[in-house]
């Protein structure tokens, strides 16, 4: 099988990661002191939405430091389009669909949909088994202290971060969009500060009392922002900073596109989702720089992600995702593919850039791996450790990687389902059981649809995802009754 490895660095290098990672190469051994983990989820951060991935509008020094400082990841994905499927997969290193987790939790069943589209959605479950054991619980029995703050959207009372393995929550309740971003928050996991606080900073700061309380002892601190999810609502001084930043910028031949029945945001020139996405960067920075201040850079991973692709084709279209295709919601790749960091100063080399395809269930044995801890594959069996990338020593089998969302997002997007596999992408849509096939390597945008002229490939790659929806449980949606058509629809599984 070929390999996938990321850019080579110098054998120096190699010498010194092989002898300050845990174990050495490949070895579960714990070392004097296991490292800290601090995980940073974004909420509809695009893959462009940052300077180190290329924004042309936006300011993100501190993500931008974090990238110079560590690893990029070009190719990783979401394990779902939206953000409850995604969040699910961090904490279990699974694919969504074994939980029946296909859509965002909160989402109308097919007994309360009333839309007339030609199939009804899936069944899908609202809350994260208390069975699986997640990767904070993981953590937990070996030692470490656990604080979440910020979103969690992955179950109701009973299901919060407290009884997945979190023992200090601040804000994990089951919000999708938080109701403002300004104190008075009304969140009892959150006591409330001064009127007019900014939620990115708040997080932060908790987050920050949380590192300093536990920098004795082996700690992961998850936060997880509600930005930059709608509503979309900024600080004034950072929106009039882009608004006379977006006056200075040169005109445009097209600022919207057509996807579907929607219209697609083309350029990043919104003031308000632009001051929304550097007070994240400013929190980010906040934390980064107590680690430092307190010394603990150089024995702490950070892991920077978003949940999915930025927000293009609905609800204010405030950011464009070019040169990748639509947004949120969809399968196309501005749906799921995400910026992804990782820095351990003087373990990962610095300024490094993997190629490789990695997806959201990887983190999970990832952090276990980079922790010294053995695996647990019966529990995170759709995710692979990326430590032998991190060394930047090796590579992985090549592997596909697949999506099933069976569901129409409040984006545009219709019930579908993803594979790929090296450069080759294929997406099947149940309304009509068409398939379409891309090129990524030399068609990042998906404009070319190959199916017709590489009938052989969609052949294989539609078999291999319909052998994976039948291993894992997949759940499929069914004929509408209450859609109106001649033909009736063609839903259901796999032909």
């Amino acid at each position: 099988m070929s390999l996938l490895n990321c850019r080579e660095f110098p054998r120096a290098a190699l010498v010194l990661i092989t002898l300050l990672l845990p174990g050495g190469v490949g070895g579960t051994e714990p070392p004097a002191r296991r490292p800290n983990f601090v995980f940073f989820l974004v909420d509809d951060l695009g893959w462009r939405d940052v300077g180190c991935f290329g924004s042309t509008f936006y300011e993100t020094p501190n993500i931008d430091r974090l990238a110079r400082q560590g690893m990029r990841f070009t190719n990783a994905y979401a394990a779902c389009p939206v953000c409850s499927p995604t969040r699910a997969s961090i904490m279990t290193g699974k694919y969504p669909v074994r939980m029946a987790a296909t859509n965002f939790f909160g989402a109308p069943e097919p007994n309360e949909w009333k839309r007339p589209t030609v199939l009804l959605p899936a069944e899908y479950s609202q809350r994260l088994p208390l069975e699986e054991v997640t990767v904070a619980e993981a953590l937990q029995e070996a030692g470490y202290k656990t604080f979440f703050a910020g979103k969690w959207h992955l179950g109701p009372r009973g299901y919060y971060p407290e009884d997945q393995g979190f023992e200090i929550n601040k804000g994990g309740l089951d919000w999708g969009a938080p109701p403002t971003y300004f104190a008075p928050y009304g969140n009892p996991k959150l006591p409330e500060g001064p009127k007019g606080e900014h939620l990115p900073d708040r997080l932060a700061t908790e987050t920050c009392r949380f590192i300093e309380q536990a920098k004795g002892g082996p700690f992961l601190a998850y936060l997880s922002f509600y930005s930059v999810h709608v509503p979309l609502m900024g600080r004034e001084d950072l929106i009039e900073k882009y608004r006379k930043k977006a006056q200075l910028l040169p005109p445009v031949d097209r600022a919207w596109g057509q996807e579907g029945a929607n219209k697609v945001r083309l350029v990043q020139d919104l003031p308000v989702y632009a001051a929304m996405v550097e007070a994240m960067d400013q929190a980010v920075g906040k934390v980064l720089d107590t680690l430092g201040r307190l010394d603990l850079e150089g024995n702490t991973v950070v892991i920077f992600m978003s949940d999915n692709g930025g927000l293009a084709t609905a609800e204010g279209h405030p950011t464009s995702n070019l040169p990748l295709r639509a947004g949120k919601g969809w399968l196309y790749e501005g749906g799921i593919r995400e910026p992804v960091i990782f820095r351990w100063p003087g373990v990962i080399p610095a300024g490094g850039t993997c190629e490789a395809p990695v997806i959201s269930n990887d983190f999970y044995p990832t952090m276990l791996a980079l922790a010294g801890l053995p695996g647990r594959p019966g529990q995170h069996c759709d995710g692979v450790s990326l430590a032998p990338l991190l060394k930047g020593g090796g590579g992985l089998s090549e592997r596909p990687l697949f999506w099933h969302y069976p569901h129409y997002s409040n984006q545009g997007g219709a019930p579908s389902a993803a594979i790929r596999q090296g450069q080759w992408k294929l997406i099947e849509f149940y309304e009509d059981r068409q398939v379409e096939l891309y090129d990524l390597e030399s068609d990042l945008g998906e404009t070319t649809d190959l199916a017709g002229t590489m009938p052989g490939k969609a052949r294989e790659l539609l078999g291999r995802l319909h052998v994976w929806q039948k291993d894992t449980g997949a759940r499929f949606p069914t004929p509408n009754p209450n859609h109106q058509t001649d033909e009736g629809a063609k839903a259901a599984g796999p032909n």
